[in-house]
């Protein structure tokens, strides 16, 4: 594969003046550029190849999130390199269906490995796929790690059972991995089903779906995980970690991913590359599996320390907020111009940011606030709960919480599925969500998942 030469800007991406200063990446970062650094930024602001002597300040724009590279075309036998691995656990014929049509979708890879999970059901005649069957169902980090041993090829594609790719899926993603560091790309998941009101609120709605904008996948950061249903991988970098942790049902791809990033690697996530995944049929199934997902954060918070806080703050946005909550709303304004006094002052010496300072200071409180709403609507809702019997300024403020951040989702998403719906769904899913995480946290006796962290210098600006 031949090495990139070629980038595009993130959505974050400011150099104000056309100057030597960026700012971008996530978290927001500040780059202070050398005359040649300029002249690099303008032309991948043009989208032009890059001559060498790149590489340093590429390196860093990459790592930070700045940029992103624009990969050659792979041929259509590069999917000679990939192996699919499957892990299975075939409850009805129905699913037993889409197994076969999915090894059917994977017929141009080197090889498909489908790993038996112990299926109450039996499985297809899978041509000549390998099948293993495991004797005790032992969850999908098993089963992935069980069929990984199996591999032989330089790219591993663990795909679910739920989930539906055209011929042109992996090879949309394999070229991103001509950057040696990268060891893991995941496409776009986007739900696919009948046509009604969970399915319509799983189609804009859905916590396998990372958005339509491409962006590295590393912890505290805009996309922060991408879900398991589908990722194709450097055979040896997954190993280099021991594969997927496997006293983990829930949360092993966000385990895995950050693995990876603590060992040098990148993970990037692409979705013009896209697969469609099957969504939970009844609210009953819906409520479980986001549950489910709340459940993980405990062990994961055990395992990565500061890593899956609900909420991280500075401590001018969280002295602004906090005022807000006290019924303090002067005091809060207050706060909020002298954090915008103090970016101005750190800002000083770059003239080009000037005049940036209050619009990003400004936006760096709205959205902390935004944040902030969300998790007392999702993580906090016990809390939220039991304050509200005791203040009537609380339960407007909360029920604002609740409402506020939803209704500028569904205005932003414009789904096929009004607003009351909308919102009842999304009740459900912060509700279930966050019972998960107090069962989690609970039953393990840590109490990491439920806790902010506040730090001295202001998060992510974005």
């Amino acid at each position: 594969m031949t090495p990139t030469s070629r980038f595009v800007t993130d959505i974050s991406w400011r150099r104000p003046a056309q100057g030597n200063v960026v700012l971008a990446g996530s978290p927001l970062t500040l780059f202070s550029l050398s005359e040649a650094g300029r002249r690099i930024a303008e032309n991948i602001e043009r989208g032009q190849s890059l001559s060498s002597g790149h590489e340093s300040l590429t390196e860093k724009l990459l790592d930070a999130g700045a940029i992103h590279p624009i990969p050659e075309p792979s041929h259509s036998e590069a999917l000679n390199t990939v192996t699919a691995v499957i892990p299975a656990f075939v409850r009805s014929a129905e699913e037993a269906q889409h197994l076969k049509s999915l090894v059917a979708m994977c017929a141009d890879f080197f090889a498909v490995i489908v790993v038996d999970d112990c299926s109450p059901y039996p499985l297809p005649d899978l041509g000549r796929s390998v099948v293993i069957r495991l004797s005790v169902n032992s969850g999908p980090a098993t089963a992935r790690n069980v069929g990984l041993q199996q591999v032989s090829t330089d790219f591993v594609a663990f795909i679910d059972l739920d989930i539906a790719l055209s011929s042109t899926t992996v090879g949309k993603l394999l070229p991103y991995f001509s950057d040696p560091k990268v060891a893991l790309v995941a496409p776009r998941v986007k739900s696919f089903g009948q046509s009604n009101a969970l399915a319509e609120y799983e189609s804009v709605a859905s916590v396998l779906d990372m958005g339509e904008v491409e962006a590295r996948v590393a912890p505290a950061t805009r996309v922060s995980y991408v879900p398991s249903a589908m990722l194709v991988c450097r055979t040896s970098a997954v190993r280099s970690v021991s594969g997927f942790n496997e006293t983990l049902r829930f949360g092993e791809d966000v385990d895995l991913v950050w693995q990876l990033h603590s060992g040098g690697w990148r993970c990037r996530y692409q979705p013009q590359a896209v697969c469609t995944h099957l969504p939970r049929s009844t609210f009953k199934q819906f409520a479980r599996q986001r549950m489910s997902y709340g459940e993980s954060a405990a062990p994961l918070a055990a395992r990565h320390p500061g890593k899956l806080a609900p909420i991280q703050l500075s401590a001018w946005q969280a002295s602004t907020w906090i005022s807000v909550l006290l019924g303090l709303p002067f005091v809060a304004l207050g706060i909020a111009v002298l954090a915008s006094v103090s970016t101005t002052r750190k800002l000083r010496k770059f003239p080009h940011l000037r005049t940036d300072a209050f619009q990003i200071s400004l936006h760096g409180t709205m959205r902390s606030g935004l944040q902030l709403a969300q998790v007392f609507a999702r993580t906090w809702w016990p809390i939220a709960v039991i304050a509200s019997l005791f203040s009537q300024r609380l339960r407007v403020l909360f029920i604002a919480c609740a409402l506020g951040p939803t209704l500028y989702e569904w205005w932003k998403k414009r789904p096929h599925l009004d607003v009351v719906r909308f919102t009842l769904i999304k009740m459900l899913d912060n509700t279930a969500y966050g019972t998960g995480v107090w069962k989690g946290a609970i039953a393990k006796r840590k109490a990491q998942a439920l806790l902010p962290i506040v730090k001295r210098s202001a998060p992510n600006g974005e």
